[in-house]
């Protein structure tokens, strides 16, 4: 029979011996007489199969795999069925029946899944063999179906084309020429096309298919198959659906794999194009699978709003250029009143205000289409005010914020992380740094990497963009130059998130001022914010410093974003007692004076500031102690006035200082010793501080610092020797210091010292003898100039030392878009 044949005698042996046995006791075992005939009918189901194979006796069928999982079922099936005929309704209890009955239903669901299986396995190893095909697979499946049309709805067989794409279309066409020529290659590829929803991903995908090149190729193997939120076995149905073959109901994803390979596996699924549309992050287990069976000239397409970079690099969909959107949005807005012409700068402004975003500019158009030119302007009067356009648009925004629902069971962190992100003006690069900073205060993730990783979840989702300086990731924890960046559409929906709470139940207040227009609920002292964790104020360059009380008793997290040449800090921020991070950035061209400093000396529980583009008043001035604060970061700022005076106690106002960074500080020319009382520091960090010429003998007393970093700091000729005292230092860092002659002679007695980072030291000629006392020594970050110094005798001695050689392109281009 056909069991036999495709999984051996010991298969079919066992499946006779289950029929035999339906067939003698079904008379005889009335308490389960129903159970026994529809298990009867699957047998016979099987049988009828076998009479339509044996119409091709000379065809010898491959060997089907992993079927030993159901000759185990079939021989506890004729168990089973052994026991039944033995029970007597007067001796069968409440619980016994019940426990015989579901293992008689799943005994059945097996051999239907088996049948399914089996029937698919048959007809391509027909179509291999170029038998009369139309008519054997007709037949099968007319019988089966014929069969199972009304007990099983579920198994049905039909067919589903290739969707159209939109008969108008911009912006396209380079991205087709490039995925076609990938896949017209001879060789298996797995291609992602990613971006938000509503970029196109599914026209481009559409488009492709159409192409008359491709249809060439792949001929009638092109299958499109929507993914969406369905399961992977439901995925496998859709895909057997489009076959033209009997669709299986598979009870278990394994099973749907074994299907999916075997279908891959068929010779005349060669070549093949896949396409799965809007694949969603669950479905990795799928691609995996896809993965498994790589064969020249298969080839699968996605589409997604996830990157999944493990399948290789994506293609990323992004925004239409300026003349591409004006044609699209010309198109979708043309109105059949030829008297009344769109005007061209009403176009121009709504393009400009839907920021080249394609959905947004269709629903805009289509909004206005037909409409006189007052509806016109006042749809730009309404934007350019401020107005969100997912306020009006639900179809925009129910298509953008299905990509947040997406993160809801799985990631709600990473979608809480997505929504603060907001906390920064549009049009904005905002730091990494500056994220660390509020998520290690506000959920817990009090190593940097964490925030980093989260970053890279949104990034992998669309919501985001991770950049660096030279486009490259660090390899040692340096984050300073990595700046996240989010398209106009984002922040409005995360925005639109956070103003589904009523002011005083919302956790995350941003507000947006523009001269002096406060919010009404402000000025009149209306739905206090009671339980706002984070605060966020921007306003712009015509604000003044005239402020309104506000009451945050829960408030965590200050961002403020300003342009004003002066600014002065509210005076309600003295009240907010849990604040823990400060974050104060100027976004005006000049340095800003920064008034009313010292009411940071009221808050206890403050531990992280964050100043940019601030002219740092002197310490001494506002004579403030913050006990809690941990960690400042100071970046572009004018710090010589800060410690100027020589009787600042420094340590009595920062006595818990762990972490200080300052970075692109043009003023320091020589590091205040005072600095070096900050005995707690563990991480020291001066980057990008091009005068720095010196460091102070004192920095020896800084024996907790466990990272020192001096990256960049293009004057500093040397360390000083008492650098040999911090043997606590786990990694230094003096990299691009092309000024750097020469290292401590002493520097092997930093005990500690297990990474050193030093590219780009194009003057140090030669390391001192007492490196090779660096016996912690692990792993040193160089140019090919500088590993050269380690060589004889340094390399054969440290046989731990690992050499990593990059190289770094050193520009300043990247400071033109924050």
């Amino acid at each position: 029979m056909a069991l036999a044949a495709v999984g051996g005698a010991a298969l079919g042996a066992v499946f006779g011996t289950l029929l035999d046995g339906v067939v003698a006791v079904t008379s005889k075992a009335i308490m389960f007489k129903s159970h026994l005939r529809d298990l009867k009918f699957t047998l016979d189901s099987f049988q009828q199969v076998d009479e339509d194979v044996g119409q091709h006796p000379n065809i010898v069928f491959r060997p089907m795999q992993g079927l030993e999982r159901f000759r185990i079922q079939m021989e506890k099936g004729a168990q089973l069925v052994d026991k039944c005929s033995k029970v007597r309704p007067w001796k069968l209890n409440a619980f016994k029946k019940p426990m015989y009955t579901s293992k008689l239903v799943a005994l059945n669901a097996s051999l239907n899944t088996l049948l399914s299986v089996l029937t698919v396995h048959i007809i391509s190893d027909l179509r291999a063999r170029m038998i009369n095909v139309e008519t054997t697979l007709n037949h099968i499946d007319a019988n089966i179906v014929a069969q199972y049309q009304n007990q099983y709805q579920n198994q049905i067989r039909g067919w589903c084309a290739i969707p159209e794409p939109p008969p108008f279309t911009v912006g396209l066409d380079v991205r087709v020429e490039e995925l076609k020529m990938e896949l017209l290659r001879d060789e298996a590829s797995m291609l992602v096309v990613t971006g938000l929803g509503g970029c196109g991903k599914t026209t481009l995908a559409q488009m492709i298919c159409k192409d008359q090149k491709v249809k060439e190729k792949f001929k009638d193997n092109i299958f499109f198959i929507t993914v969406s939120k369905k399961s992977n076995c439901l995925v496998v149905q859709e895909l057997c659906r489009k076959t033209g073959s009997l669709v299986p109901s598979f009870q278990e994803e394994a099973i749907a794999f074994n299907w999916l390979q075997e279908f891959l596996n068929t010779p005349e699924q060669d070549p093949l194009l896949l396409v799965l549309d809007d694949v969603y992050p669950d479905s990795d287990s799928l691609l995996d699978k896809l993965g498994e069976v790589k064969r020249p000239n298969h080839n699968i397409l996605v589409t997604s709003r996830v990157k999944f970079p493990r399948f290789g690099p994506a293609y990323p969909l992004g925004t239409l250029e300026q003349g591409d959107a004006m044609t699209l949005f010309r198109h979708s807005a043309s109105r059949t009143d030829r008297n009344s012409h769109i005007l061209d700068n009403l176009v121009e402004q709504i393009v400009q205000l839907c920021k080249g975003f394609p959905l947004a500019i269709t629903t805009i158009g289509r909004s206005v289409c037909e409409q006189p030119t007052e509806i016109w302007e006042k749809r730009v009067a309404e934007l350019s005010k401020g107005s969100s356009i997912l306020d009006s648009e639900d179809y925009l925004l129910a298509c953008l914020k299905s990509s947040l629902d997406a993160l809801d069971e799985r990631m709600p962190i990473i979608k809480e992380c997505f929504i603060d992100l907001a906390s920064f003006p549009e049009d904005r690069s905002i730091p990494a740094v500056a994220l660390i900073d509020m998520w290690a205060e506000l959920y817990g993730l009090d190593e940097d990497f964490w925030s980093i990783a989260n970053i890279h979840e949104l990034t992998n989702r669309n919501l985001a963009n991770l950049v660096t300086r030279n486009g490259k990731m660090e390899l040692d924890s340096y984050y300073n130059e990595h700046f996240v960046t989010q398209h106009d559409m984002l922040r409005n929906l995360a925005i639109h998130q956070t103003g589904q709470d009523i002011i005083g139940q919302r956790k995350r207040l941003i507000i947006d001022i523009c001269g002096d227009n406060l919010p009404n609920w402000w000025k009149e002292h209306k739905n206090k914010p009671k339980k706002t964790r984070l605060l966020s104020i921007s306003t712009d360059g015509s604000s003044s410093a005239k402020w309104h009380n506000m009451h945050l008793p829960k408030a965590e997290v200050l961002v403020l974003n300003f342009q004003t040449e002066n600014y002065v800090l509210p005076k309600f921020v003295k009240k907010m007692s849990k604040l823990k991070v400060l974050i104060v950035t100027n976004y005006g061209v000049l340095q800003a004076d920064l008034s009313n400093f010292k009411l940071l000396g009221s808050l206890p529980n403050l531990k992280r500031i964050r100043l940019e583009r601030i002219s740092i008043p002197s310490v001494s001035k506002n004579s403030m102690q913050l006990k809690s604060l941990q960690k400042i970061s100071l970046f572009m700022c004018s710090v010589g006035q800060a410690f100027s005076n020589s009787s600042i106690q420094i340590l009595e106002a920062f006595p818990n200082l762990v972490e200080l960074n300052i970075d692109y500080c043009n003023d320091l020319v020589e590091l205040p010793a005072k600095l070096c009382d900050l005995i707690r520091l563990k991480k020291f960090s001066i980057t990008n501080c091009h005068k720095l010429s010196a460091l102070p003998k004192e920095i020896g007393q800084l024996d907790n610092v466990e990272v020192l970093r001096l990256r960049s700091c293009v004057n500093l000729e040397g360390l000083p020797g008492s650098i040999k005292n911090l043997t606590r230092l786990d990694f230094l860092d003096i990299s691009n210091c092309f000024s750097m002659k020469e290292l401590p002679e002493d520097i092997g007695e930093m005990s500690g010292l297990r990474k050193i980072n030093m590219g780009q030291c194009s003057r140090l000629k030669e390391l001192p003898l007492s490196v090779l006392h660096l016996g912690k020594l692990r792993e040193v970050i160089c140019d090919d100039e500088t590993k050269k110094l380690w060589g004889e005798p340094f390399k054969p001695s440290l046989t731990n030392l690992h050499i990593t050689v990059v190289k770094e392109d050193f520009n300043l281009n990247w400071l033109y878009n924050l």
